[in-house]
């Protein structure tokens, strides 16, 4: 689930409504972030999304030092994606690398 529950249009919406997410969105507050704390001792971690499919990107920023680590080392990339899931490859560490994420798409 999103971290953030900006508010959405329903059929009901009101022009007011229109504008009010409109100007959300264009101030940047999408529902489309989320984070994820990669599996230790592990060489890959599967996280569930629903705003997740198959062309989707999936852009990370690092929130802990071994997650900025993981990051440099160039290892860490999304290998698989599907409706709703996706799969980072990762090194296996026992540290926690935590990062937020975009999906976008």
């Amino acid at each position: 689930m999103p971290t953030y529950g900006f508010r959405g249009l329903t059929p009901l919406s009101n022009a007011r409504d229109v504008s009010d997410v409109v100007n959300n969105i264009l101030a940047g507050k999408q529902n489309n972030t989320d984070s994820v704390t990669l599996t230790n001792s592990a060489t890959s971690t599967a996280v569930t999304d629903y705003r997740v499919g198959p062309s989707s990107v999936i852009l990370f920023m690092p929130t802990t030092a071994d997650g900025a680590t993981e990051l440099a080392a160039g290892g860490m990339y999304v290998s698989a994606r599907a409706e709703n899931t996706f799969t980072i490859t990762h090194s296996s560490a026992s540290t926690t690398r935590s990062f937020d994420y975009v999906v976008v798409g």
